[in-house]
């Protein structure tokens, strides 16, 4: 079995059990919610509602959500929480988890062996580059958490 096959095998099982896991905790949650003084929040015809939709349309949301960063825990655990049912849970999760392991069995593995190269070949450029992208990373959060905490009159005055 070559190496990107059983990357890709690896990370299709880590991706099963880690978001599984997440949608039965999630599954676990709502039903102690469901118990205890929220009971009465999360009956209402509004809730009920959504709730209905996630079971309904869900699932294209949860396969998509694997194609993101961060997005996918939320979507899973919210899925167990709003009960999404197994049938329509478990494609969504064998599709999406399926495709973030190929993703990121190939892509992964060959900027692993890019940056391997790169350091072995020619160590001061690695660093550089390694440098560069985290100065840009670090940039993009400073900017983001500042626009953020910024008020709303404030960003609308700046863009007028």
């Amino acid at each position: 079995m070559d190496k990107i096959a059983l990357t890709a095998a690896a990370l299709y099982a880590i991706v099963l059990l880690r978001a599984g896991g997440t949608f039965a905790v999630g599954w676990l949650t709502g039903a102690g919610a469901r118990r205890s003084r929220l009971a009465g929040r999360i009956s209402s015809a509004k809730f009920l509602r959504a709730e209905r939709a996630i079971q309904r349309w869900g699932a294209p949301v949860v396969a998509v959500s694997f194609l993101t960063v961060g997005f996918q825990t939320a979507a899973n655990f919210l899925a167990g929480t709003l009960r999404m049912p197994l049938s329509r849970y478990l494609p969504a999760l064998f599709v999406g988890g399926a495709a973030w392991a190929l993703i990121y069995a190939t892509a992964g593995i060959g900027l692993l062996e890019v940056l391997g190269r790169l350091f072995a070949e020619q160590t001061a450029l690695g660093i550089t580059a390694v440098a560069v992208l985290l100065l840009a990373l670090c940039g993009t959060v400073a900017y983001r958490r500042r626009r953020a905490a910024r008020s709303p009159g404030e960003a609308a005055a700046e863009e007028a």
